[in-house]
């Protein structure tokens, strides 16, 4: 048999088993119940001129914000900056967090413990 006359075969009986699927989910009482819910939203939607976001915004608003990327109003708070001098070559290292490549160098070379006795200023009041 040729390639071709195979995938097609496998084609037809890969369709028979989708078929016998949808007819199984057609008898679905849950399903029916599901489509019957979905077609009467759509219909009382267009009967009021609503659409899909704002009867989301108007049932679930905590939900609707969360898929818009706008999940919560509070931000985060703006880290203290810490300012770190290296007493063999005067390099002042600036950083709000310890993910700092220079920083990491440092630890590096001279253990974490060390680096941070060179802390200079940690000043708990300074904003952004």
């Amino acid at each position: 048999m040729s390639s071709r006359l195979r995938e097609y075969q496998e084609k037809e009986r890969m369709l028979r088993e989708l078929q016998e699927e949808l007819l199984a989910l057609d008898s679905d009482k849950e399903l029916k119940q599901e489509r019957e819910f979905k077609d009467k939203l759509e219909a009382l939607m267009a009967e009021f001129g609503v659409a899909e976001k704002t009867v989301l915004q108007i049932i679930a608003p905590e939900k609707y914000l969360q898929s818009q990327g706008q999940a919560s109003t509070k931000t985060r708070k703006v880290r203290k900056l810490k300012v770190y001098k290296n007493p063999h070559t005067g390099e002042v290292i600036e950083t709000r967090g310890g993910n700092h490549k220079g920083l990491k160098a440092l630890k590096d070379e001279h253990g974490a413990e060390v680096v941070e006795g060179w802390l200079i200023n940690d000043d708990a009041d300074q904003k952004a």
